[in-house]
This record gives structure tokens, sequence and C-alpha cells, in this order.
């Protein structure tokens, strides 16, 4: 893709942004224990749903999309009021978590890979950036709540569904492949990734098994 050849539609942005703050949202929502306030509440919802794009720009080094338009700060506090109601609809709130966070992961993955090339990024790094924006918004989520990072736990494949996306992305756009289409593979690839991780609890090894095993063979 030759630099500058494409522009970020601001509605793929704002579905990202929106979906992002929905799951933010509801999965705070479900920490009784917490005693979050409905501000908390949706301060988590919309941190979740900027933190992607706010790291692609950083990384890119260029204006914060969020704060060149009225829309962001909209669509995300609305997202997040959605999913605060909608954690009190849905009695399987995880799975709808789990759909919604792999969902989060690729559009953002999609979104930064493809903004990336677009400002004249190579290859590698562009899916670096990629990766960054897509695990953004759960990075800050569990800053705010609390918690150990997901990314960084066995089991998330948070990072790997993302590689396995963007890498796709750039491959396609090698290949001369219509950028919109690319970048619909991307998604799909990345959510197909996280939500088969959590239905058959795909993991890398724990660092404390490679270590066992390395103790024992030696």
């Amino acid at each position: 893709m030759p630099p500058g050849t494409f522009v970020i539609p601001l509605w793929a942005d704002l579905l990202a942004v929106g979906i992002g703050a929905v799951q933010g949202a509801l999965f705070a929502a479900q920490f009784r224990d917490r005693r979050l306030d409905l501000l908390g509440v949706a301060i988590v919802g919309i941190a979740t749903g900027f933190g992607g794009g706010l790291l692609r720009d950083l990384m890119l080094n260029t204006d914060i999309a969020a704060l060149r338009s009225n829309w962001y700060l909209v669509v995300a506090t609305a997202a997040a009021l959605l999913g605060m109601l909608l954690e009190r609809l849905f009695s399987r709130v995880n799975a709808v978590i789990t759909v919604l966070d792999a969902l989060t992961i690729g559009l953002f993955c999609a979104i930064g890979t493809t903004k990336a090339l677009a400002f004249g990024l190579p290859e590698v790094p562009a899916v670096f950036v990629g990766v960054l924006a897509a695990v953004g918004g759960s990075i800050l989520r569990d800053l705010l709540l609390n918690l150990p990072i997901a990314l960084m736990h066995v089991g998330s494949l948070y990072a790997l569904a993302a590689v396995g996306g963007a890498a796709t992305l750039v491959v396609l756009d090698r290949f001369g492949v219509e950028v919109l289409t690319a970048a619909i593979v991307c998604v799909a690839v990345t959510f197909g990734i996280r939500v088969l991780a959590v239905l058959f609890d795909w993991s890398l090894p724990e660092q404390r098994a490679l270590s066992r095993l390395r103790y024992t063979r030696g």
C-alpha cells in the first residue's frame, strides 16, 4: 500500500471504539465486590474503547484520532452505558464478554495495521502497531480495575490472535488484495483464533512449566 493512499473511515474507528466500550463496561459491571459506581464503570468502558486507538496513534506519532472529533467521546459514553445495561440483561455474561472482546481485538488490529501501512511503515512494524492497537484497550481496562493484565497470562492468546490477523492483512496487502477485504479477513482471523482459544483452552506453555522441565532434564 503506497503511503497515504488510505484513510481509516470514521465509522470504522467509531465501531471499534463503541464495541470496545461496551465490552469494557460489561466486564467492569460484573465485579460487584469492587463497589464501582456508574461513573466508574463508564470510565472503564470509555478507556477500553479508547485504549487501542490511543496506543496506535502514539506509536505512529500522529494526532490522537479520539481528540479530533466530538463523536468518539459521545459514542464511547453511550456504548459504556449500553454495556452496563447489558450486564443486567444477559445471564451468561462471560460468553458475551468473550465474543465482544474478540471482536474488539480484531477491529483494532485491522485498523491499526492498515493505518500503519498507510503511514508507510514496513510490514513487520505495521504488524507490531496492529498488535499494540488490538491489546491496548484490555491493558488499560485491567490497569484501571487493578487486575492482572490478561495479555500476560496463560490462556489469553490476545497477542497471538492479533499477530495472526495482522500478519494475514499485510500478506494480503502485499499480494494486492483490496484493503477493505484484507481488513475483514484480518478481523475474522483474529476473532477466530481468540474465540477458539477460549473454547478449547488453547494456551502457550507456561514459563514455570518450562522451568520445571529444564530442571528435570538437568
